[in-house]
């Protein structure tokens, strides 16, 4: 089996996914808008050998439950939340070969400045930046725009895939890989007739312009997608290198993973040009009992309500308005539909959900159970999840800040290096290159950005 791929995930806010923690007396994501906790975090991940820290992020706010901002607020449920983007230079400059995930959602920023942002950060970090590729989900997003509401959820991936034509054409073609001369004596930084303006005039985008920035070493980022439903498994396996996926068990995975692969392939792509990470969230102890210990440590600072606030968001449904026993039955919103498909029962082909239900699965403020054990433990159970669902690695979500990370890393990851699950040192090169071992450091020829390179 090769070394799996872990990622740190986290966002610029004090509630991410773990709801309520941040209440913790030994949680410090307070300081989240100290520059000095984003660097911590990205020594700790690289001391640890991660892959990568992911950074979510949204652009509007959970207001569905009880039709309102209020709890969301109140909670501390990705409220405020601040620029992902902002932190990666100075996390770059500590470090060496951590990798960096950020998520840009394609229909509120243009295409031609988030073009060049990527390209100075791809710069910056040495060829270590990925692109989270996210299309929104929210109304509140829309409206704070300057629209009434969102696009409709396909409508939001047929314009994806026209923002993905704009950005692939200035990062591949509007300049040559030998434009940049750098010839002090000739006075010659450039060759002009080696870079050239794109065009390009769609169904949702205009341009006409000369990409700002020279070649990054990538070029094109890394690209991570999360999408669920069947539009968005199509658009990862056509675009994504990595995709990322939330299935409670390794079981559920497999299909998931197979059919992503088997969509990569029919895009004349190959199956293993598909990194395929699950989320998930440990809670480790030197013992099992020091687990449990910890766990219930944990849950007593847990926010169910800022869950129901984040989850009522999520599908597109107030949950507020449910009975805690009657069924969510309602079948289409314009939200996440993968995660509505789940509370109804459409994609499991079980009877839809109840609050309740929904409730007693928030262990720790989340839609999703923690993994609870001793290192020997967890590290079983990360190897069934790669063995038995397919996958390829792990999103770790974040707990109690910075001890959860910490805990991983000193107690699991050496369990996982011993047994040859995880690498013991990094590779060299860029995060394309360090994850998938090949090429040299740009997209393969089998990716579609690649239909858009200069031919001579």
């Amino acid at each position: 089996m090769k070394p799996m791929q872990i990622y740190a995930f986290d966002m610029n806010c004090v509630g991410h996914i773990n709801h309520g923690l941040w209440t913790h007396p030994r949680d410090t994501s307070l300081s989240y808008t100290d520059l000095d906790y984003w660097v911590d975090f990205a020594l700790t991940a690289e001391r640890g050998k991660l892959d990568g820290i992911f950074l979510a992020d949204i652009v509007g706010v959970y207001d569905v439950y009880k039709g309102s901002p209020e709890t969301s607020i109140r909670t501390g449920a990705q409220i405020p939340v601040n620029d992902p983007i902002i932190p990666l230079s100075a996390m770059a400059y500590v470090t060496k070969h951590l990798g960096f995930g950020v998520t840009v959602n394609t229909t509120y920023e243009p295409p031609f400045l988030f073009a060049r942002r990527m390209s100075t950060l791809d710069h910056l970090t040495k060829g270590r930046i990925g692109w989270n590729i996210v299309t929104g989900y929210l109304d509140s997003a829309a409206r704070s725009m300057g629209m009434e509401r969102q696009p409709d959820h396909d409508a939001r991936y047929d314009a994806a895939e026209e923002y993905l034509e704009v950005v692939y054409k200035l990062w591949e073609g509007s300049w040559d890989d030998d434009a940049v001369r750098r010839d002090k004596m000739g006075g010659l930084f450039a060759d002009p007739s080696k870079v050239r303006a794109v065009r390009h005039e769609g169904s949702h985008y205009r341009m006409d312009g000369i990409h700002l920035s020279e070649p990054s070493p990538q070029r094109t980022p890394l690209l991570f997608q999360a999408g669920a439903s069947a539009r968005g498994q199509d658009f990862a396996a056509r675009h994504a290198e990595c995709v990322f996926i939330a299935s409670p068990t390794p079981q559920g995975a497999k299909p998931m993973t197979d059919a992503l692969r088997q969509r990569a392939v029919d895009f004349g792509r190959r199956a293993d040009d598909l990194s395929i990470l699950n989320l998930i969230t440990v809670v480790v102890g030197r013992t099992e009992m020091e687990a449990e210990d910890r766990l219930e440590d944990y849950r007593r600072h847990a926010s169910v309500e800022a869950s129901l606030a984040h989850y009522s968001s999520s599908i597109g449904i107030d949950l507020s308005k449910f009975g805690m026993d009657e069924p969510i039955e309602q079948k289409t919103t314009n939200a996440q539909q993968a995660a509505l498909a789940a509370v109804t029962g459409k994609s499991s082909g079980k009877p839809a959900m109840t609050p309740r239900q929904i409730i007693d699965q928030m262990v720790l403020g989340s839609r999703q159970k923690p993994m609870v054990g001793s290192p020997e433990q967890i590290a079983d159970r990360l190897q069934v999840w790669v063995e038995k669902g397919g996958i390829d690695g792990f999103n770790l979500a974040r707990t109690v800040a910075p001890e959860s990370l910490r805990d991983f890393i000193d107690l699991v990851v050496p369990v996982l290096q011993e047994r040859g699950l995880f690498k013991a040192d990094y590779a060299e090169g860029t995060l394309r290159e360090k994850l998938f071992g090949r090429g040299d450091g740009r997209l393969p020829e089998s990716h579609p950005a690649a239909a858009f390179r200069h031919r001579i």
